[in-house]
C-alpha cells in the first residue's frame, strides 16, 4: 500500500506520526508532502525561509518513520495543498492507495478554513484521513508583524528579539504599501529587517502586502495560522493607523492577542 501523507507545520507531531505508524506496514509505502502556500496578496522577500523550515520539519518526519521501519520518501512542494495532492496522484508510482491530511485545530488551520480537506476528499478517489493535531507543546508560534516606516526602528526589532527569546517562534512581516516607488522603498526596508534579524538566527520572512494594514492582516490571517499579532505604528496623531483604530479592530476582529509598538522616527539606513 501507498501512502501519501499532506502536512506542513503539523508534518512532525507526535499526533501525526502516530496515526502513520499505525497505519503503515513493514511493507507499505510513505510519501510525505510539504505544502508550502503562496500568499494570496503581495509578493515574498526570502521565500526560502518558508521552504527551509518546511525542510526541516519534513527531514524529522521522515527520520522518525524510518527508524520506526517505514519506508518514507518526501518532498517540499511550492504549492498548496489541493494542488500537491492533484500532482502527487497524477505523478507518483506506485499509485496512492490512501491519503492521510494533517492539519491544526479549526481555529488554527488555514487550510481548514479554506475547505482543503473537503476539496481533497472531493477529488481523490481513494480514501482520505484527516488527523486534527491540538494541543502539542513545543511547536513554533507564528507571529504576524504589520509594520511598514517603522519595520527598521530599534524599538520593533528589539520587541520581535525579546518574543523569539520567549520561546520558538517564526515571524512575517507585512509592510502595506501602494506605488511603484513606494513599493520599492517598503521592500528595501523590509530587507534590512530581515537580514539583521535572520543574522542572529531569528526565523523571519516578509511581504509587501495591500496599503490597507487592516485589509493585509486579515488576508494574512485568513491564509494561513497567525498565534500572535505585533503592530508597529508612530506614536498618537502622527500615525494615520491609529487614528483609524487598527490595534483594537484586529483585537476585536481576529481575537488574537495583538502588542503594540510605538517607534519615534522612521530608520532608512
Amino acid at each position: 500500500m501507498h501512502i501519501l501523507v499532506v502536512a506542513n507545520e503539523t508534518a512532525a507531531s507526535a499526533t501525526l506520526l502516530d496515526a502513520v505508524r499505525a497505519a503503515a506496514g513493514s511493507d507499505d509505502r510513505v510519501t510525505v508532502v510539504a505544502p508550502v502556500n503562496e500568499p494570496n496578496e503581495g509578493y515574498v522577500v526570502y521565500e526560502d525561509t518558508r521552504r527551509a523550515a518546511a525542510g526541516r520539519r519534513l527531514e524529522r518526519t521522515l527520520k522518525v518513520l524510518r527508524e520506526a521501519g517505514v519506508t518514507a520518501q518526501g518532498f517540499v512542494v511550492e504549492t498548496g495543498p489541493v494542488q500537491a495532492v492533484k500532482d502527487a496522484l497524477a505523478q507518483l508510482e506506485p499509485p496512492v492507495d490512501e491519503i492521510v491530511v494533517s492539519t491544526h485545530g479549526p481555529g488554527r488551520s488555514g487550510w481548514m478554513r479554506r475547505d482543503a480537506v473537503g476539496e481533497i476528499e472531493r477529488l481523490a478517489g481513494v480514501p482520505v484521513k484527516h488527523v486534527v493535531v491540538e494541543g502539542e507543546s513545543g511547536g513554533e508560534a507564528n507571529v504576524l508583524v504589520i509594520a511598514n516606516q517603522t519595520v527598521l526602528s530599534p524599538e520593533l526589532l528589539d520587541r520581535i528579539r525579546e518574543r523569539n527569546a520567549q520561546g520558538a517562534a517564526a515571524f512575517l512581516i507585512v509592510s502595506p504599501q501602494g506605488g511603484d516607488e513606494e513599493d520599492a522603498e517598503a521592500d528595501r526596508r523590509l530587507r534590512l529587517a530581515l537580514t539583521e534579524l535572520r543574522g542572529e538566527g531569528i526565523e523571519a520572512h516578509g511581504q509587501v502586502v495591500h496599503p490597507d494594514p487592516y485589509t493585509a492582516a486579515r488576508h494574512v490571517v485568513n491564509d494561513e495560522r497567525v498565534d500572535e499579532i505585533i503592530v508597529s505604528t508612530f506614536p498618537g496623531e502622527r500615525s494615520g493607523w491609529l487614528r483609524r483604530d487598527l490595534v483594537q479592530r484586529l483585537r476585536k476582529d481576529t481575537g488574537l492577542p495583538v502588542d503594540h509598538v510605538t517607534s519615534g522616527v522612521p530608520v532608512t539606513a
